[in-house]
């Protein structure tokens, strides 16, 4: 299923399928109200969906396949959210080492571009802190904890946070939870995931520049009003029968700025939920991301959005998700 919360002509959320090629959506509440007689809480929200569990997931499938008419509705017409907005956790793991490694050389070639010889200046550079990360990162997964209450959907506007002259975009892979679960086995994780979706994590590289050195991971770069864009459905896991086989491609505006593949991932979702869940416990509904795939912000190429700009990103078995960037 292509599950997706939207919004009603109230403002409240509502739970839904894609269906007809992502030109309309089933109300699950409806559906089952006109299908079986009676409501259920069940379908009152896509996180108290997730949280019901397998069983919960096969009477939505029913639901789908059935699709009452007096339960579609045409995409167009209505305004998508992330799939759980907000989530009840989200982590944002390292995934890819191309990413890191790219990320690193063009950081430090920014930092003696304003040189008489930026090239001498890059050979002495001292390294050795980009090196100790890239370690760290090849001896275990590593995460930050994001801002849950930042998440937008696909279409939303991305406000351009105030402190900030250097915005850039990144392209993620991410998974839902859909099991409580503590020290999972690396074997029975991938049975943990309930689907995936796309999460573009935006960045003020400016202020990352600033706060990394404190050792204590992004902050201020990361958290800030509609800085998490999740969507355009959560697609679940039995309709993605290899996540590791993935294309994934950035636009802004229209012209490709990068692709990757997630077969490049150094740790996958089950290397990372059996890190997470050591001695603690995960719940449905939480969100980790893959980290930026190779080639997948502008970053890695000296290249940043401006007011105005459209970014899409796309994956592979998921679809599109697209933002603007404004100021206020």
């Amino acid at each position: 299923m292509r599950l997706v919360t939207y919004r009603d002509s109230h403002g409240f959320q509502r739970a839904g399928a894609l269906i007809e090629s992502d030109s309309a959506i089933v109300d699950l509440a409806t559906a089952c109200e006109v299908l079986n007689g009676h409501g259920s809480p069940t379908f009152a929200s896509m996180l108290g969906l997730v949280e019901a569990g397998e069983e919960a997931l096969a009477a939505a499938r029913v639901l789908v396949r059935k699709a009452p008419s007096a339960a579609v509705i045409a995409r167009e017409g209505v305004k998508l959210c992330a799939p759980i907005q907000p989530p009840p956790q989200m982590r944002d793991c390292s995934c890819f080492e191309l990413h890191l490694r790219q990320s690193f050389a063009a950081a430090r070639r920014a930092r003696v571009a304003h040189l008489p010889d930026p090239e001498e200046a890059l050979r002495q550079m001292n390294t050795r802190a980009d090196e100790r990360v890239i370690e760290t990162f090849n001896r275990q997964p590593i995460y930050y904890k994001c801002n849950r209450f930042a998440v937008i959907g696909p279409d939303e506007d991305v406000v351009w946070p105030a402190y900030s002259k250097a915005m850039d975009f990144e392209l993620e892979l991410a998974c839902y939870i859909g099991r409580k679960g503590k020290d999972v086995p690396r074997d029975k994780a991938r049975d943990y995931i309930v689907g995936y979706t796309i999460f573009n994590d935006m960045s003020a590289r400016d202020a990352q520049a600033l706060e990394m050195p404190g050792m204590l991971g992004p902050a201020k770069s990361k958290d800030f009003d509609t800085g998490n864009v999740m969507g355009p459905c959560l697609v679940t896991a039995d309709e993605v029968p290899d996540p590791y086989d993935l294309q994934m491609i950035a636009r802004v505006n229209g012209e490709e700025w990068g692709r990757g593949t997630t077969r490049d991932m150094r740790w996958t979702f089950e290397d990372v939920i059996a890190h997470i869940s050591r001695s603690e416990t995960l719940y449905p509904g939480e969100v980790l991301g893959s980290g930026t795939v190779g080639n997948g912000c502008g970053l890695e190429q000296l290249r940043y959005l401006k007011p105005g700009d459209v970014v899409e990103l796309e994956i592979e078995a998921i679809g599109t998700l697209r933002t603007r960037v404004t100021k206020p």
